[in-house]
């Protein structure tokens, strides 16, 4: 039965006002039953999963995507965990974040709140799923949800279970919306009256495509061309650790380290270490022209420092100074990830200050840099932006706020004319 967008769109935003009037009790309860739920249906997932894949491989699929889609019974208790540790989080809504006295009987408070109808469209991982339905949830938003058409059966057998399960414990009918073909894109993109928030995950082109479509606020990120920098002021085998951590640990994701840049004075003791360890991965090096002087690999062009391999790939420059490693991050970078390596305090206060991204590490791998691993139960997306949410967007990121105000009668006359006067006093 084909369901017109906009109008689902609309049910959806008259629900949102349900959904952020839900007890912390009841949203709790319905992510218990989904994590229930997908526990006792984990064979049903695993074979749409199987299908999913093999259509995937007799497509020919690369393999960062093949890797994306599998969801397999470890990865199924992977999320369950998740939704786990989400319900053990401190509810987002209702918290004060400021209380202030404006006169003896005018009170004013900043409040957090949903921020009502969400719209997600996001890639071929059926783990992002759960995810960004949980995370919704707690915090009390509806959800437009819109996966790779790679995870179609994946996709629609997991997003049944999750809405069943919050219609099951309370949650309004229009609570959560799942979208499947491509056009359908397009109509949310017109519903800027219902839908109030999107957040896009995937390529720079088709991010770009969505903010150039839509009057909607959008949230998100177009590339995760991440850096390290290797100071010259290191430990050799940290450095190793951390670097073929951040390109090998998983490729295929946006915080995985795209280019690395070396301080001139330390290239010669850290690249053939370096070399070796990334080459035992299967990690092809492109480097300049002084960095395959020191290591054989392949030429490094202009492009290669601007682009997102999301693969066993690696490009390498040599620098000769932590100005010029900035520089270079400020030019090339996504304003995602980036890490110094050292052990100089004061080269890692300047990077951490003169870095513009979302995350800036030290001695740490750029990987980190998720939902999870911040410890807020998951995330929605990265979002490379200044504005409302930055960084990667777990359940603050999925609220805003409002000002309530308590008086008694109080017309603002009687402050212009200087018969009341204002007594600014902040409530702790």
């Amino acid at each position: 039965m084909d369901v017109n967008i906009k109008d689902k769109a609309a049910s959806m935003k008259l629900s949102s006002y349900k959904m952020a009037s839900l007890s912390l009790e009841t949203r709790n309860n319905a992510l218990r039953a989904v994590a229930d739920s997908l526990i006792a249906n984990m064979d049903e997932i695993v074979r749409a999963n199987e299908a999913d894949l093999k259509k995937a491989e007799e497509d020919g699929l690369k393999s960062s995507i093949f890797k994306r889609l599998k969801f397999n019974e470890d990865k199924i208790n992977g999320v369950v965990k998740g939704i786990n540790d989400l319900i053990k989080l401190e509810d987002p809504l209702s918290k004060e974040l400021m209380k202030r006295e404006l006169d003896s009987d005018l009170l004013l408070i900043k409040e957090t709140c949903p921020i009502g109808v969400i719209g997600v469209i996001f890639e071929s991982r059926p783990d992002a799923m759960v995810q960004i339905a949980s995370l919704c949830i707690k915090s009390g938003n509806c959800a437009i949800l819109k996966g790779g058409s790679e995870a179609m059966n994946t996709n629609r057998v997991v997003f049944n279970l999750i809405y069943q399960a919050a219609l099951s414990a309370g949650l309004p009918e229009n609570c959560m919306f799942q979208i499947e073909a491509r056009s359908d894109i397009n109509e949310i993109l017109k519903c800027h009256e219902s839908v109030d928030l999107l957040i896009p995950r995937g390529s720079n082109q088709f991010v770009q495509y969505i903010m150039s479509n839509t009057k909607i606020p959008v949230m998100g990120h177009a590339d995760g061309i991440c850096h390290i920098y290797a100071d010259k002021n290191l430990d050799i085998d940290k450095a190793v650790r951390i670097i073929i951590d951040s390109k090998t640990q998983y490729p295929a994701v946006c915080n995985a380290t795209e280019t690395l840049l070396v301080h001139k004075d330390i290239a010669k003791e850290l690249l053939p270490a370096l070399n070796a360890g990334l080459k035992a991965k299967n990690v092809e090096v492109r480097g300049t022209c002084d960095v395959r002087e020191i290591i054989d690999c392949e030429e490094a062009t202009e492009e290669d420092f601007a682009t997102e391999y999301l693969d066993l790939t690696i490009s390498v420059k040599i620098v000769d100074d932590i100005e010029e490693a900035v520089m270079h991050i400020n030019k090339y970078g996504s304003h995602h990830t980036d890490c110094i390596i050292t052990e100089d305090r004061d080269a890692c206060g300047y990077f951490m200050q003169n870095v513009d991204s979302a995350g800036v590490y030290n001695n740490c791998s750029t990987r980190f840099a998720d939902g999870y691993r911040y410890g807020f139960g998951a995330e929605v997306g990265i979002s490379t932006g200044k504005l409302h949410a930055r960084g990667p967007v777990g359940l603050d990121g999925l609220c805003t706020y409002k000002y309530k105000m308590f008086g008694n009668g109080n017309i603002v006359d009687d402050y212009e004319t200087g018969k009341r006067n204002y007594n600014f006093k902040d409530i702790n």
